[in-house]
């Protein structure tokens, strides 16, 4: 049985997140099996009274969901605007009521839409949103748990159901703590670092019951591959075109979804060419890679959010000659083509209690725009455009490297020096001194920088990643030193090279 979903208001101001949410519905696998959408402004002229209309579509509906935002709209005669009589009529009939409120707080609202919220607020929860990106989530949740109560879902998805056998204890506070701090500095996330666990994982609609979801250990696990063994990440290097063995290069990486992320964009981009940008006195954006970082990131990003978590399956992410490969197991979803992926089109997450601390951490950028950015970045970078295609279970995603790099790397003198560029080649092996990251470190390092500041300039995301594989074997190596060593966390610390860093960097770069 199908049952209606009234989407209420028809304030201006939230047309966008009303068509979203229609949407994302009509087209996500699971929820369009049982839910058809109603938006009055859908209906054909009508010689009737718009009030009966729009009454009778509550009457009729299984569902009201009600986002409300900072303006009341259209009053009526008796001083009622057509959001509060549709809030009233789905209480009168008893209707399961979905209330979305926009905004952290409730400061320059009518005050009648503040009423009509504390209203609300004294009947049932209300979930408050900054973007379509939670509200999307927060909706999709909310509809599951429907389902899920009314019996016509015997098994929640894969992301917001249980992860068997893990508990709160098996997820880590300090990531948790780091991911919040992130998304209200950066998203004006409604809750802070320092909200407890239980409250921030039920905020993200990341509990099932008592329990963490798969998807809280997929974003805040201690060990997310104890419970979950193909969500880790394999990372493959190949001096050709094509997959030959011995593989040059090969790294299976473990860790949440933002560690696996940080890893294997990191990967990628120590092993492509890059150009030493001369010092001029800035503190950032010294190396200017062959590939488009946001552009590697993204493509990553898509393959780790995306992916279906059920297969025995990794993502692959494969550097060749010619080109950079993405694999992860999954498809498409129905309503979209390898077409549509090249204009404006709508964003239908796989998995969107992942999806969402995606964005929130601003690993991903607003629903939808990803792959458009990406040709974006291609073409700036003068790059043919990325190629998409579904290679049976399996969806593959291809950024191609500049042609000059491809004959280089190809060739027999793929580990020198290639048009004055520093080539990802430099590794531990072919310089006997020093490993790569470290190497990496002491380019940018020619001016005194922050930690930030060096990661910024690396085009490191991950603080966790860049400490214990770059920082922290620099420092150890001699190679680099603090400028406050007596206050290692001090927020006026910055880092220098050595007299053995300058000695390097003078024997090596070109």
């Amino acid at each position: 049985m199908r049952m209606q979903v009234f989407i209420s208001s028809v304030q201006k101001e939230l047309n966008e997140e009303r068509v979203a949410i229609r949407t994302f519905i009509e087209n996500d696998p699971l929820l369009r099996r049982f839910f058809d959408v109603f938006l009055f402004e859908q209906l054909p002229a009508s010689d009737r009274r718009t009030d009966e209309v729009y009454l009778e579509q509550v009457d009729r509906c299984g569902v009201y969901l009600g986002i409300f935002g900072g303006e009341y709209g259209f009053e009526d005669g008796e001083g009622f605007s057509p959001t509060e009589r549709e809030f009233d009529r789905a209480t009168a009939k008893g209707k399961t009521r979905l209330i979305f409120v926009k905004g952290s707080d409730d400061q320059g609202r009518h005050p009648k839409i503040q009423a009509l919220i504390r209203k609300a607020g004294a009947q049932l929860i209300r979930r408050r949103f900054n973007s379509i990106a939670e509200l999307t989530a927060a909706v999709y949740a909310s509809l599951v748990e429907y389902l899920e109560q009314t019996g016509h879902l015997r098994t929640k998805p894969f992301d917001a159901s249980a992860c068997p056998e893990a508990r709160i204890s098996d997820l880590a506070r300090e990531k948790l703590s780091e991911f919040l701090a992130v998304a209200n500095a950066e998203r004006g996330y409604a809750i802070g670092p320092r909200t407890s666990t239980q409250k921030a994982l039920a905020h993200l609609n990341l509990l099932d019951g008592e329990e963490p979801t798969h998807a809280a250990v997929l974003l805040f696990g201690k060990q997310p591959q104890r419970f979950l063994i193909s969500s880790e990440v394999k990372c493959m290097h190949f001096h050709g075109r094509e997959v030959r063995k011995p593989i040059p290069s090969y790294h299976i990486y473990k860790g949440t979804v933002f560690e696996l992320v940080d890893q294997a964009t990191d990967f990628v981009m120590s092993k492509i060419n890059r150009a030493v940008v001369p010092h001029d006195g800035r503190v950032t954006s010294d190396v200017d890679y062959e590939l488009p970082y946001r552009a590697v990131r993204e493509a990553i990003v898509n393959a780790i959010t995306h992916r279906d978590y059920t297969s025995n399956a990794s993502v692959q992410v494969m550097l060749f000659a010619d080109r950079l490969e993405v694999w992860n197991p999954g498809q498409l979803p129905p309503s979209l083509t390898i077409a549509d992926l090249r204009k404006s089109h709508a964003s239908i997450p796989h998995n969107p209690l992942i999806a969402e601390p995606m964005f929130l951490s601003t690993y991903a950028e607003n629903a939808g725009s990803g792959i458009l950015d990406m040709f974006a970045l291609c073409r700036q970078a003068n790059l043919p455009a990325p190629n998409f295609r579904q290679d049976g279970g399996q969806f593959v995603q291809t950024i191609w490297r500049p042609k000059t790099a491809a004959k280089a790397l190809a060739s027999e003198q793929s580990t020198g020096e290639v048009a004055g560029q520093v080539t990802g080649q430099v590794t531990g092996q072919v310089t006997g001194q020093v490993a790569e990251e470290v190497w990496r470190i002491i380019l940018v390092l020619q001016v005194e920088k922050t930690r930030k500041e060096i990661q910024d300039a690396l085009q490191l995301r991950g603080r966790a990643n860049f400490e214990e594989r770059y920082l922290k074997p620099a420092l150890g190596g001699g190679f680099i030193k603090m400028t406050i060593p007596d206050k290692p966390q001090s927020r006026l610390q910055k880092y220098c090279l050595t007299d053995k860093g300058r000695k390097l960097l003078k024997e090596l770069a070109p």
